[in-house]
């Protein structure tokens, strides 16, 4: 899953979460899955970054 992918996921479970369209049930399950994606996310920004000024330092 590309970063603009989980982000648009995650974007879509907070929307549902804020107009309250989540089961308690659901709710829970959401939370994990969103989790998820904020880790995935976060790992994608970090490498990114890693990869940027691994760039800029050869310059």
């Amino acid at each position: 899953m590309t970063y603009e992918e989980s982000l648009t996921q995650l974007e879509q479970i907070v929307r549902k979460m804020e107009s309250g369209e989540y089961s308690i049930d659901q709710l829970a399950e959401q939370l994990k899955t969103a989790q998820q994606l904020i880790a995935q996310c976060k790992e994608k920004l970090y490498k990114t970054d890693t990869e940027i000024k691994k760039i800029l330092e050869k310059s």
